[in-house]
């Protein structure tokens, strides 16, 4: 009867040996699944940032921060950042009641302001207005003087025109 008692136990001992082998393999097997699909959305993921990084580049090409030809019209001035220092410049033309000097258009909802600024080089600026529901484009010609004076010329405009 004991011997009986201990051959059911080591039967039943290794079918629960078997069963965890067994389980333990498809677990591993379900986990190296998961691994490499990981591994393959990492990989997409650093491709995708690299080409952020390229279309920031690009983007950034004309820019009055990533050229230095443009800025060594500035070497004398020891300005910090041109770039910054020419948009507060510009953004300070807002402060005038009523529309921007600089915008051709008269506000329709309410006054125009200018939005964004991009300085392209040492003479140019490209900037964005609206009035809160219309908006357009300006091309700005500026001349930065010695005495850190800024004029400011509008070159050309562009008004978008709504279509609802």
């Amino acid at each position: 009867m004991k011997s009986r008692i201990v051959f059911y136990l080591l039967i039943f001992v290794s079918l629960i040996c078997l069963y965890l082998f067994v389980s333990n393999g498809k677990m591993a097997t379900v986990k190296d699944e998961r691994i490499a699909k990981l591994e393959a959305e990492i990989d997409q993921l650093k491709d995708s940032v690299q080409d952020a990084k390229l279309k920031v580049l690009e983007m950034q090409y004309f820019s009055l921060e990533n050229n230095d030809d443009a800025l060594a019209y500035y070497d004398h001035l020891q300005l910090e950042n041109p770039s910054r220092y020419i948009a507060d410049k510009l953004l300070e033309t807002n402060e005038s009641k009523g529309d921007n000097p600089l915008v051709p258009y008269e506000g329709m909802e309410s006054d125009f302001k200018i939005n964004k600024i991009k300085v392209l080089n040492h003479k140019w600026i490209l900037t964005d207005f609206s009035d809160g529901k219309y908006w357009g484009e300006l091309l700005i010609k500026y001349e930065l003087k010695d005495d850190l004076g800024v004029d400011f010329t509008m070159l050309d405009h562009l008004l978008y025109t709504r279509s609802e």
